[in-house]
């Protein structure tokens, strides 16, 4: 993932998540005003080695990464206007706006 070019967002869960199904729609209101920015999801769960190395504990993490790099990091987010805040933050910090 160091790899990564651009703003991207990590969405760390599992489809049977309850915590992760209500993060839903706010996840995608969010996103819907940064189309520029990498939306990932991951299955995450035991044996999986990327959720550890991020150091997730709970569903769903969202990890917004710059070029790679960590600039913020939301745990069950609950409303739109914290997760469009990290975003802005990807986004300034790529030049994507």
């Amino acid at each position: 993932m160091d790899a990564l070019v651009g703003a991207t967002l990590l969405e760390f869960g599992t489809d049977w998540c309850g915590y992760c199904r209500a993060a839903e729609p706010v996840v995608s209101a969010a996103l819907a005003g940064h189309p520029k920015v990498r939306h990932l999801k991951v299955e995450d769960g035991s044996g999986r080695s990327l959720g550890r190395s991020y150091r997730v504990k709970l569903w769903p993490t969202l990890i917004f990464l710059d070029h790679g790099k960590e600039v913020a990091r939301l745990v069950r987010p609950v409303d739109i206007a914290s997760v469009a805040q990290a975003l802005t933050q990807i986004d300034f910090q790529s030049g994507e706006q």
